[in-house]
């Protein structure tokens, strides 16, 4: 892999993973909830569910998953129905107060819970799979070890996409100072819960190229 190779895919990293989605709109609202440094769980759930599938797709794994008949297809109606939930449950949400002394708020929910949440969202995304499958492996050189060079490529998608998880977790907790209000948490509650269910519907609406 050349120089020039390299920052062809760290442009097109970059403008992807600054692209709203699922993961960047679920740390997002964990920011809100949570705050940015229980947010980081999420993060981490989202970022581990990506490496999972770019190791995968270095393995040779993703690939013989989407060759596997209906497998997309499959997957495309998890990961929609898992969105339409995750928005429901949004427009559902109760509108009470924020702040953190609140005696009726909520037990917050453990790291791990959160993790597994980030996780879920990520790893049902065949978006995502096929960036791994298919992106990816085009900033390989084939003349050249390959391992090296998916260790650079996985390694740099990473530094990327976690600077852009903090970018909206900190912008996450600069809007959570005007949803004390419950009419305004509400409304952010129900625009949260349109989002997820449009991202739902347009991986509905999604084919393999």
């Amino acid at each position: 892999m050349t120089l020039h190779a390299w920052w062809l895919y760290v442009g097109a990293v970059f403008v992807v993973s600054a692209i709203p989605g699922p993961n960047m709109l679920h740390v997002m609202t964990r920011s809100i909830e949570l705050g940015a440094r229980r947010s980081v769980a999420a993060m981490m759930g989202c970022l581990a569910a990506l490496l999972v599938l770019l190791a995968a797709s270095a393995a040779g794994l993703t690939t013989l998953f989407l060759a596997l008949p209906g497998s997309f297809e499959l997957l495309r109606y998890i990961g929609a129905a898992y969105l339409v939930y995750l928005g429901i449950k949004a427009w559902r949400s109760p509108a009470g107060p924020m702040d953190p002394a609140a005696a009726d708020l909520p037990p917050a929910p453990s790291a791990m819970a959160v993790f597994r949440g980030g996780f879920a969202i990520s790893i049902s995304n065949p978006k995502a799979i096929l960036f791994a499958a298919a992106f990816l492996p085009q900033f390989i050189n084939p003349a050249l070890p390959k391992l090296p060079q998916f260790a650079v490529l996985v390694a740099t998608f990473a530094v990327i996409e976690t600077g852009w998880y903090c970018t909206y977790a900190m912008g996450g907790r600069s809007l959570a100072r005007y949803l004390v209000r419950a009419p305004v948490r509400q409304a952010f509650n129900r625009f949260t819960g349109v989002v997820f269910i449009a991202f739902g519907l347009a991986l509905l609406g999604a084919r393999r190229a």
